[in-house]
């Protein structure tokens, strides 16, 4: 089923909750109609081993501590949002499977509604981000946008004739588990190859550590990113080692982008869209990973040379976009047919 936010939006300053919950941290924001976050905040994500039921109070506990907050006094909340890092049957606002989380066909919709006793709209995270970047960032105007975002794994969304596409049970955009290499690294969907083992944030983490073990010289300015405790190193802290100008920090980007390029390439053969749009924590490392992106996507695209490549730009709207884009599509939920 083809669907997505349409329509004008209210008037006045009201303000909508958007929550992005990720594999690795859960962010909140209070957002208004123009897409601007007031205030927001962050927790980290309770581990996947525990109970669905963790979570679920992680995010409530986020959005009533935005609620309580200064920036929402004297002013009308009119919906909670949330965009959630797995399948989300859109329809129903029900998580089918979240290979990050210890959502396994968790109602979250429901629950959520009664807890905090307003309206709430729940759907991917990638799909929210999208509707950010079409709506606000780097794809206002086009009207066939592909979104891919890269954090724990790689998310994904499409954006057609200016409405989300989630394909026919609401699960399109699972862009990350294509199977790249088969029989390659296991993944925590269950299978093996998919791109977001190539291309993420956490394999930006995994190479760092693997090249520490084998005592690989040169990442000192990774390993100061995270005081010395490998336990806390994080993908980000590899992008802000190569930002700052570490060799081996940018190598490694450079390799995650050659994998994200050649992924791109498959989903631009098979989607064609006018532009695509890159965001997550990982994307902040700029034409680090980009520019490799796009020499891949150029070389391996099928028909190249006798048809437009896409251009492929950064997110605008950085890692707090799916927390936008999930208020914006709560607010428009609120609006009357």
């Amino acid at each position: 089923m083809t669907g997505g936010a349409a329509g004008p939006r209210p008037d006045g300053d009201a303000l909508a909750v958007g929550v992005d919950v990720g594999g690795t941290r859960i962010k909140a924001g209070l957002v208004d109609p123009a897409g601007r976050v007031v205030t927001q905040v962050r927790h980290d994500t309770p581990d996947r081993t525990t109970a669905a039921r963790v979570v679920e109070d992680a995010v409530v506990a986020a959005v009533e501590e935005l609620l309580r907050s200064p920036a929402a006094a004297g002013r009308e909340v009119v919906a909670v949002g949330v965009g959630a890092a797995g399948f989300v049957a859109a329809d129903a606002g029900r998580v089918v499977f979240a290979p990050h989380l210890s959502w396994r066909d968790e109602p979250l919709q429901d629950r959520l509604r009664a807890r905090l006793d307003r309206p709430v709209v729940v759907d991917n995270d990638a799909n929210a981000a999208a509707w950010a970047e079409h709506r606000f960032g780097a794809g206002r105007g086009e009207s066939h946008l592909l979104v891919v975002t890269l954090g724990t794994g790689i998310g994904g969304a499409l954006v057609r004739e200016g409405r989300l596409d989630r394909g026919r049970h609401g699960l399109a955009g699972e862009f990350g588990h294509m199977v790249l290499v088969p029989d390659g690294r296991p993944c925590e969907c269950g299978n093996r190859g998919c791109w977001e083992q190539y291309a993420s944030g956490a394999v930006l983490r995994r190479e760092a550590l693997d090249l520490l073990a084998a005592g690989a010289p040169d990442l000192d300015a990774v390993t100061e990113r995270c005081g010395g405790d490998l336990d806390r190193l994080q993908g980000e802290d590899v992008t802000a080692a190569a930002l700052a100008g570490d060799r081996v920090a940018a190598e490694l980007l450079a390799d995650v982008g050659r994998w994200l390029g050649t992924g791109l390439a498959n989903l631009v053969a098979a989607l064609d869209p006018g532009t695509v749009v890159v965001g997550g924590g990982a994307s902040e490392a700029g034409d680090l990973l980009l520019r490799p992106a796009r020499e891949t996507l150029a070389r391996r695209l099928v028909g190249r040379g006798h048809r437009p490549v896409p251009p492929v730009l950064a997110a605008e709207l950085g890692v707090g976009a799916g927390l936008v884009g999930a208020a914006d599509l709560a607010r428009a939920s609120t609006i009357p047919a």
